[in-house]
């Protein structure tokens, strides 16, 4: 049996803990920068914000409506949120954990996203981290607004 692939991607806001964490369980904030794409119209964003709480974001693509459901399996406010995710079309087998951890750094934060995934999505472990990287900029992008 091969390991599971582990891919972390770090980020430094210039936004306190709290503002970091709350922005992923806020539907209004999580509509500007979760799985948003720079092409993409979002359609839906439900945040059911408590541990076995799930959350669906929906937008729409040039290729289709993307689908993205999460579970949440760890909310410790505002430094940890770990929730199992999935992209359509996925089954039950096929979600994948992430681990958000936030620590504060001077007059802001240090996130760190650990996202495990099964050894079969080796093959995504580039274009994976390419997306949170994207995500994690489009919420400093939010976050940093002056």
């Amino acid at each position: 049996m091969s390991a599971p692939v582990i891919l972390t991607v770090v980020r430094d806001f210039d936004a306190s803990p709290e503002a970091v964490f709350d922005a992923w369980l806020d539907p209004a904030r999580a509509a500007a920068f979760l799985f948003r794409t720079p092409d993409g119209a979002m359609l839906k964003v439900e945040i059911d914000a408590r541990v076995g709480g799930r959350a669906l974001v929906v937008e729409r693509r040039a290729s289709g409506d993307a689908h993205h459901h999460l579970r949440f399996e760890e909310i410790d406010r505002p430094h940890r949120l770990v929730f199992l995710f999935a992209a359509d079309p996925a089954v039950e087998g096929q979600w994948t954990r992430v681990s958000i951890d936030i620590v504060a750094r001077g007059d802001g934060s240090t996130l760190t996203l650990t996202h495990e995934m099964a050894p079969e999505w080796a093959a995504y472990e580039d274009q994976t981290r390419a997306g949170w990287t994207m995500i994690l900029g489009s919420l400093a992008d939010l976050l940093e607004k002056r």
